[in-house]
């Protein structure tokens, strides 16, 4: 059961609902305990109150991802009730879909502060602790819009671009110290996200489900630690 003292920590990010959400309770079923973070106090701890129904160990913790204190605060918190973090999961995201003239700064900012810049901090703090055990996994949730064209996309295809590019250059900076990094790239997923875009016009009849980009994190990560599947397209197979 994950809540056995020695099963390894995961904190997942924007966890709250869709993809994060999914990958949280997949996760806690699979043996980790689990910590919980999305931006607002009462979501995280309906979902930790969620997770522990399924006798699943969790704790939960608000906060801004793109925010250096907030982002302190949670790793703290999470450490604190459940352990040193094995396993990373950067999922918060969001997608401000505008034509570049109507894209405000406040809206490019705040897209580069939750998709890049959350990254980027949380991995910062735990990184140190993994390389001092010689192991961890790191899993940023990228996005087919990381390679692909998206009208409406410039601020969010940008945001994931640059995840892959920070995936695939940390993953060579950390390989050596045990720490796998993986880049998972989903299609149209069958979320909040994708509703009330303009300039999008997903089939969310034949998207996916959040439970299959959840199962795909849960698979890569039960690889032997001799297999590293580095980058992973998932896509709907009849869009």
């Amino acid at each position: 059961m994950s809540n056995h003292p020695d099963a390894p920590v995961a904190l997942v990010t924007g966890a709250t609902r869709g993809i994060g959400r999914a990958i949280a309770f997949a996760l806690g079923r699979g043996g980790w305990r689990v910590g919980v973070n999305a931006l607002t106090p009462t979501g995280v701890a309906a979902l930790v109150e969620a997770l522990r129904g399924e006798n699943i160990a969790a704790a939960g913790a608000a906060g801004n991802v793109g925010d250096e204190q907030d982002v302190e605060r949670v790793i703290a918190t999470i450490e604190a009730e459940l352990g040193p973090i094995d396993t990373l999961v950067n999922n918060a995201g969001i997608l401000i879909n505008h034509r570049i003239e109507a894209l405000s700064v406040a809206d490019w900012d705040a897209t580069m502060a939750t998709n890049l810049r959350g990254i980027f901090l949380t991995t910062r703090l735990v990184l140190p602790g993994m390389r001092a055990r010689r192991m961890g996994d790191i899993v940023n949730i990228a996005s087919l819009a990381g390679r692909n064209r998206l009208i409406g996309g410039t601020a969010y295809g940008a945001s994931k671009h640059a995840v892959l590019g920070f995936s695939k250059s940390l993953m060579l900076e950390t390989r050596k110290d045990g720490i796998r990094v993986i880049a998972i790239c989903p299609g149209s997923v069958d979320t909040e996200l994708l509703l009330d875009q303009p300039h999008l016009h997903s089939n969310l009849a034949k998207a996916l489900a959040p439970e299959d980009v959840a199962d795909t994190v849960l698979q890569a990560l039960r690889l032997p630690r001799r297999a590293l599947l580095s980058e992973i397209d998932i896509r709907p197979s009849d869009p």
